[in-house]
């Protein structure tokens, strides 16, 4: 409602009024169908029907496809600033929706022609009344009046009219396009059905943005404690083995740049809010991830059992960022030898167990607002699977902590 009655600007007059213009111009194709269909010669009843009819058919033949639809949203948008939503192309795009945009083309097509001879007449009075003055004109017909001219200040009274056609140009304009956008909501705006699928579209979307956030969380996480690691062992051995810290400043060179790279696709897409069409790391690429984890002098040990190959590709990327998670948790919170790693594949399901021995700080206590253990046991949720975490004794070789992951392979099918 405030958009109807904003004040009035001379951007926004011209705007309504190209609005109302596009509705004259579009009231071209269906008036040309009607009059054919009404020949003179037909009696009147019968001429009365056809012209109707050929409107109608015309009319809802253009408002039909749905880019009819969304042309006439973006103009309502861009013209009139409706502020409608856009379009949701819902499974069921069904006839009544079409038909509430060809019965928008009415009232467009209606007003719009009003608004546009309305004003196209009140222009020219607008430049007629001085121009006669000044033409030095004694006489003027106006609606079959006569109206006398003086030269002179005399005849100045001629801007008063001018004025008010001035004026009325602009009143109908703005009262068309008021007319429209109170109209547009009802005829153009979105019924349950479309609010719904955007809704879910909303979720889509929220719940992609959500993920990227938590593989950017694990693959920056990953890289920043690697790199915490591999610092502090380039720091022990600047003195004594030269060549040994340049290796591990070269391996904190590619792992940042590696984790530079993601950060920028991931913020990319981000502001784009489109989908990722990137492929997604899976158990296939665990060889580059392991060499990363020894290259901080950590004792990684790796043992897979069957074939890798038969693991969804959705199990896989989401057990790749568990194993991830896992190890950089290891890193962070255990020391650097006897870190084990096993992956199980059978009887229908994938099972990732880790050890570590336990350091200091607990791996599953972390911060308030940190991921850790409960990010890991959230994706697994998602795919069906079993979380189990804790801290065990190893016969006799000191205190672990211990994590193990089961996911189905059928629940992805």
């Amino acid at each position: 409602m405030r958009r109807s009655i904003r004040p009035p600007s001379r951007g926004t007059v011209f705007r309504d009024w190209m609005y109302a213009a596009l509705g004259a111009a579009m009231s071209l194709p269906p008036l040309t169908a009607a009059v054919l269909f009404a020949p003179p010669r037909w009696p009147a009843g019968l001429r009365v029907l056809g012209f109707v009819l050929a409107f109608a058919v015309v009319t809802v033949a253009m408002g039909a496809p749905l880019t009819a639809r969304c042309a006439s949203v973006r103009l309502a948008n861009g013209l009139l600033s409706a502020g409608l939503p856009a379009p949701v192309d819902t499974a069921g795009w069904h006839g009544a929706n079409r038909l509430r945009t060809s019965v928008w083309l009415v009232p467009h097509m209606v007003l719009g022609s009003v608004v546009t001879a309305i004003s196209c007449v009140a222009a020219f009075g607008a430049v007629a009344f001085p121009a006669v003055w000044l033409g030095g004109e004694e006489r003027m017909a106006v609606f079959g009046l006569s109206l006398r001219i003086r030269e002179g200040w005399r005849g100045a009274w001629t801007l008063l009219p001018a004025t008010g056609c001035l004026a009325l140009a602009t009143a109908v304009t703005l009262g068309g396009a008021a007319v429209l956008r109170a109209l547009a909501p009802v005829l153009l705006g979105h019924r349950p059905g479309e609010r719904l699928a955007a809704a879910e579209a909303q979720m889509n979307l929220l719940a992609q943005r959500n993920r990227l956030a938590q593989e950017l969380h694990d693959s920056i996480g990953h890289t920043l404690t690697a790199s915490t690691i591999q610092a502090a062992v380039a720091v022990e051995l600047m003195d004594t083995d030269p060549a040994g810290a340049r290796r591990a400043l070269n391996s904190i060179e590619e792992t940042s740049r590696a984790a530079m790279d993601d950060l920028d696709h991931v913020l990319g897409m981000l502001r784009e809010e489109r989908p990722s069409t990137a492929p997604r790391p899976t158990l296939a690429d665990l060889s580059p991830l392991v060499e990363g984890v020894r290259g901080t002098g950590a004792e990684l040990e790796v043992e897979v059992q069957g074939d890798l190959a038969r693991v969804p590709a959705t199990v896989s990327r989401e057990a790749y960022r568990v194993v991830q998670e896992g190890l950089t948790n290891a890193l962070r919170h255990g020391g650097k030898a006897g870190i084990r790693l096993r992956t199980t594949v059978r009887d229908g399901w994938l099972e990732v167990e880790l050890t570590n021995p336990l350091g200091a700080v607990i791996p599953g206590r972390q911060r308030s607002g940190g991921h850790g253990v409960r990010g890991i046991g959230d994706r697994v949720r998602l795919l069906r699977g079993e979380t189990h975490a804790g801290v065990v004794d190893t016969d006799g070789k000191g205190t672990h902590w211990r994590l193990v992951v089961r996911i189905p392979l059928r629940s992805v099918s």
